[in-house]
């Protein structure tokens, strides 16, 4: 593994990090885990499954403060035919205004060979007050890769003003984009909270799911609601998946919304 610099911004610098995991098949019914390797602020730990059967998990634990303006926080994920999966977080994901008067930088790339099996699961993303944050999550299915992903934003913590946050979520698919959608949320970014947006609400999520099944089992579009929270439920042209966006006013409310999606 090569390690970049990565300095707390509370010098002065900018973090650069990267963490890899590469999960394949071990050759007795289990997922191996050749590569398990974090950088900087992002620790991998392996996990216990809580379904065991052969599948393999690993949770991402944050080491030190991150994302600050300025830093490059990447997280590359790469399952191989007949391997399985499941990544989570040990916290939510914070990012803080930094000493660097520039946004920071989140990148996810997700990777799933025919066959494979990926759950990527991790806690929330805040983006608290001062804060500007991009986030990118790529991914790239093969024929017969399933997926299921879960991404929830928190605009600021409990009491404050919200900081700054773009999210682009794309899915390819068999060689052919199939998703490629971006929300631009915060002060500075144009309606944000308008009735045609956010109309009030602080916090937003998606649920992405892709499995083979659902090119024989459609699923109609559908409205979804919990409590003060709503989703919307949309099958996806050009892959068998299914793509829920939901938004609530805090995260509590918008995880209970998903969870019931899960169910």
């Amino acid at each position: 593994m090569t390690r970049g610099p990565a300095v707390p911004a509370a010098f002065g610098s900018s973090v650069r990090a990267t963490a890899r995991i590469a999960a394949e098949p071990d050759g007795r019914g289990g997922t191996a885990l050749p590569l398990l390797a974090g950088d900087g602020p992002l620790a991998l730990r392996r996990t216990s499954h809580p379904e065991g059967g052969g599948a393999a998990q690993v949770t991402v634990v944050g080491a030190m403060a991150a994302p600050l303006g300025g830093d490059r926080i990447r997280i590359e994920v790469t399952v191989a035919a007949g391997a399985r999966l499941r990544v989570t977080g040990a916290a939510a994901t914070v990012s803080l205004p930094g000493r660097i008067p520039a946004p920071a930088h989140y990148d996810l790339d997700l990777s799933v060979a025919e066959g494979g099996e990926l759950e990527w699961l991790p806690e929330p993303v805040i983006a608290a007050h001062g804060s500007e944050l991009r986030m990118t999550t790529r991914v790239t299915l093969a024929p017969g890769a399933r997926l299921l992903l879960r991404e929830e934003q928190v605009l600021g913590r409990s009491g404050e003003e919200p900081g700054r946050l773009t999210a682009r979520l794309t899915l390819r698919h068999n060689g052919r984009t199939a998703l490629d959608q971006q929300t631009d949320l915060g002060p500075g970014a144009p309606g944000w909270d308008g009735p045609a947006v956010l109309a009030g609400h602080r916090a937003v999520g998606q649920l992405l799911f892709c499995d083979q099944e659902l090119a024989d089992k459609p699923v109609n579009a559908r409205y979804l609601a919990e409590d003060t929270a709503e989703a919307a439920l949309l099958p996806l042209a050009g892959a068998p998946a299914l793509l829920v966006t939901a938004a609530a006013p805090d995260g509590l409310r918008l995880r209970r919304l998903i969870d019931k999606v899960l169910r």
